[in-house]
């Protein structure tokens, strides 16, 4: 049975080293089997925001690059649940995904934007595990301009 990191490997993803928080919270919280991540932002592997993952959707950038930022969202969800387990092995199933969408106002293509997070952690962790859950909300302006930020929430095994 493939592991979540072979799967990882299979589609070319390679885990960046997680950002610090941007303010007063922590990157993850870990309560009885819960795995909570805080909102991770685009940020590329040189710890950066991508100019084509910035703004607003429907404005700056449309849906490809929506779902692109969306997708790299989702791989720094990854990178911090490593940093907190010591292992993606000790997922059982992602329980929620939450998103918001930096979104124009007459931009309504929210779900396909947010299909780039759902879909990697799908193909990651496999149909039975990866399957989850989800929010999606557009916003008026996120953090550091960012053009998606999203939050997960995983159970795991001891």
């Amino acid at each position: 049975m493939p592991t979540i990191e072979s799967r990882l490997k299979e589609l070319g993803v390679i885990l960046p080293t997680p950002t610090s928080p941007i303010a007063n919270y922590v990157p993850f919280v870990v309560t009885g089997s819960l795995l909570v991540i805080s909102g991770q932002l685009p940020f590329g592997a040189d710890g950066k925001i991508a100019p084509e993952h910035a703004g607003k959707l429907g404005q700056d950038i449309f849906n490809e690059a929506g779902q692109a930022a969306a997708r790299m969202c989702a791989i720094n969800v990854l990178a911090q649940a490593r940093l907190a387990l010591g292992s993606l092995s000790k997922i059982e199933r992602c329980v929620r995904l939450g998103g918001f969408i930096n979104a124009g106002p007459k931009f309504h293509a929210l779900p396909a934007v947010m299909n780039g997070a759902s879909d990697l952690i799908v193909a990651a962790l496999g149909e039975k595990k990866g399957r989850h859950a989800r929010t999606t909300v557009g916003v008026a302006e996120l953090p550091l301009n960012a053009a998606v930020e999203i939050e997960a929430m995983f159970e795991i095994s001891a």
